[in-house]
């Protein structure tokens, strides 16, 4: 696990907070919030935020409370929502980090609230200042999910807006970003539809129903039924939208993607071609399949600032329909040094090796099996020979380790058309 990945699992940790008071339940005490079930004291089955609570719950996004509860009509503070939001997408930085002057270097949410300031997620007031005990209210959430997703209202701003009876009570600045979720339909408003409260702080329940709406956006999540969800502007079933022959990807569409291995070893300067498998299906909001889970993606680990990156170049879906795509995955710089003496069997046990990285390894430790007893990416064994013994006699060499699960999910870099 990356130091990122294992920072933001700590994270999670810390939404079980005193949401009246401020302060912190001491980390001892959340043990028992860790556990993520899926069933809580104050959250009933028939509740109306009960399906988005209970599935961020089971991705690990957000957590209850020692004593068993949600607190689903707990407000949300600044702080909270960025260690939320922070914990649900994982995205470019887009700006300098900036600190405030109310946000001490040892505060808990300090690493999640500079995050989501680089990110577009949040930003501060007037004098550096981020008042990160300030409930934060509906609009404000919805402001800054549709500006750290980078989304745009594809209609008349005020056309999408006008599905809102208290359409003039929403600031200025969140009109358009406003109208923006609303036709992602990542709105979601308990008890009337037409009723957005954009002023009310915003309830523990309100923001996972948002953040929810937002994974289903991103491709992230599967779409689930509720009559709260915020529809198209003609208020048509979105059961009954039109049928569309093409379907766009948009250009920051996250693809989770697998692979036959459990990691990938490679040389620094190396290239390698890999074929990845699509996780999990990407859906339009309707519940449209776009891309079904196990449609492979083939590309090339290219070195990149250090490390590498993914860089996808073709999309085979199970109908054998082919499609170019442009998309990458984030630089992946995790290393492990190869020297002798190393147990080889462990470092290659449920890998694909480089061949690059199979002659590093097999010149410094002696190991000549390295090439038949794993999958060999790039030239093949046939090449080791020759390259071997350019590490014959090193002490040591740096090996990439990509694990394909969690570091080489892909964004889209540009919209992708599926007809």
């Amino acid at each position: 696990m990356s130091k990122l990945n294992s920072l933001k699992a700590t994270t999670a940790l810390f939404l079980t907070l005193s949401l009246g008071s401020g302060t912190i339940i001491p980390l001892a005490f959340q043990a028992p919030a860790v556990a993520q079930t899926n069933r809580f004291a104050d959250v009933s089955q028939n509740y109306w935020a009960a399906k988005f609570i209970n599935d961020l719950v089971r991705k690990n996004i957000i957590a209850g409370f020692p004593d068993g509860t949600f607190q689903p009509d707990a407000p949300v503070t600044r702080a909270q929502f960025a260690a939320m939001v922070t914990k649900a997408f994982q995205k470019a930085d887009v700006r300098s980090e900036a600190s405030f002057v109310d946000v001490p270097a040892n505060y808990w949410a300090n690493g999640a609230i500079r995050d989501a300031y680089r990110t577009g997620f949040l930003s501060g007031y007037p004098g550096r200042v981020f008042s990160p005990n300030q409930n934060i209210p509906r609009e404000q959430v919805l402001v800054s999910l549709s500006n750290g997703l980078r989304y745009r209202a594809n209609d008349n701003v005020t056309t999408l807006l006008d599905r809102y009876d208290d359409r003039d009570r929403i600031s200025n600045f969140a009109r358009a970003p406003i109208a923006a979720a609303t036709s992602r339909q990542m709105v979601v408003n308990y008890p009337n539809l037409s009723q957005l409260n954009p002023n009310r702080n915003a309830t523990r329940a309100d923001v996972a129903a948002f953040i929810y709406q937002a994974l289903v956006s991103e491709g992230q999540a599967p779409r689930i039924q509720s009559s709260y969800i915020v529809s198209s502007i003609d208020d048509r079933p979105i059961d009954e939208e039109p049928i569309d022959e093409t379907a766009v990807i948009p250009a920051g569409t996250k693809i989770p993607v697998s692979y036959e291995k459990e990691k990938i070893l490679l040389m620094k300067d190396e290239s390698l071609d890999v074929t990845l498998t699509v996780a999990r299906n990407i859906e339009k909001a309707n519940g449209t399949v776009l891309i079904p889970a196990g449609s492979k993606i083939t590309g090339e680990l290219q070195p990149a600032n250090g490390g590498t990156r993914f860089v996808a170049q073709e999309l085979i879906l199970p109908d054998e329909t082919t499609l170019d795509i442009n998309a990458t995955s984030g630089v992946v710089s995790e290393t492990e040094t190869v020297s002798r003496g190393i147990d080889v069997g462990k470092l290659a046990r449920n890998a694909a090796i480089g061949t690059a990285a199979a002659a590093a390894i097999s010149g410094i430790t002696g190991d000549k099996a390295i090439a038949t007893e794993e999958l060999l990416l790039g030239a093949g064994a046939g090449v080791l020979a020759t390259l071997i013994p350019q590490f014959l006699g090193d002490n040591k060499a740096e090996l990439i380790v990509v694990e394909p699960a969690t570091d080489l999910r892909l964004t889209v870099r540009e919209d992708l058309v599926i007809e």
